[in-house]
């Protein structure tokens, strides 16, 4: 695989090698948890790969530091917010760990959020932004979305803007934080110093699930080398490259293999190609839906 270039490298973080397991971000002390739930024997076994998914998620859950990232950014324009303030609030790193402390993010008048977190026409059931609708906005302030002019558009109907306005007295930490809505709490950006990045999504490298048997059946039948064989196994969909992802500050100066936890979209890893200039991050596993 690794000589016909079906994957990057034996580092690729899709191959089932040490050097893979640790550039796609699975931590040691995830590994020997998926040990201890399978047991220990001499015998070959077949596991779930969802098995050792949920072991390195409950070991990332301790030691992730919690960033801000947005995967398929969409602006959010806060009318009635000062043009050109910012202002500093305060994220906690990880509410596992009180050791880890905090960090600084920055809010502004223009936020990225995703995109899948608007909706023109919601449903009843939908719980972000929309039209008339309130939502919080995580460590910062109760955001509602206009409702005479709620967005922008571009010519094939995609949503370019979105506008709303900030209730001042909501910003976390204030009395006025603990107003109930029935809106759910958004990750977002600050659009004055978000940093552009790299984010590249991992799925399952075989489409079957045993690929060692696939591969003695498939060979036996076509009567083909190794290589035919592991063509017809390879998921096409394993790996996908988002490049217009938005990042805070924080999550870009981390170094190589950082654990990181993307909020509200998984756990991820600082990938050893990353730069402070073009930060790449690979996708380690979701969070539990």
């Amino acid at each position: 695989m690794v000589n016909e270039g079906l994957v990057s490298g034996w580092d690729d973080p899709r191959m089932p090698t040490i050097c893979g397991l640790r550039r796609r971000g699975y931590s040691p002390e995830g590994l020997v948890k998926f040990i201890d739930k399978i047991g220990y024997t001499k015998m070959d076994a077949l596991n779930d790969m969802a098995l050792l998914e949920s072991a390195i998620r409950d070991d990332l859950n301790s030691r992730a530091q919690r960033v801000a990232a947005v995967l398929d950014p969409v602006k959010v324009v806060i009318t009635n917010y000062p043009e050109g303030q910012t202002e500093q609030l305060t994220a906690v790193n990880n509410p596992e760990n009180e050791a880890d402390g905090t960090h600084e993010v920055e809010f502004s008048r223009e936020l990225w959020i995703e995109r899948d977190d608007f909706m023109k026409v919601a449903e009843k059931k939908f719980m972000r932004l929309a039209p008339g609708k309130e939502v919080r906005l995580k460590n910062a302030y109760i955001i509602k979305c206009n409702e005479e002019h709620p967005c922008d558009e571009d010519e094939n109907g995609n949503v370019t803007c979105i506008y709303c306005t900030y209730d001042p007295e909501t910003r976390s930490g204030l009395p006025g934080a603990d107003r109930k809505i029935k809106g759910k709490t958004l990750h977002w950006v600050s659009c004055h110093n978000a940093i552009s990045a790299e984010v590249r999504l991992y799925d399952r490298l075989w489409k079957v699930e045993n690929p060692r048997d696939e591969l003695a059946r498939i060979r036996e039948e076509q009567q083909c080398d190794a290589v035919t064989a592991m063509k017809q196994m390879i998921n096409p969909n394993s790996l996908t490259i988002l490049k217009n992802c938005y990042i805070e500050p924080f999550a870009a100066s981390m170094p190589a293999l950082s654990y990181l936890q993307f909020q509200r979209i998984g756990y991820f890893n600082v990938d050893p190609d990353s730069t402070q200039e073009h930060p790449v991050f690979n996708k380690t596993v979701g969070l539990r839906s």
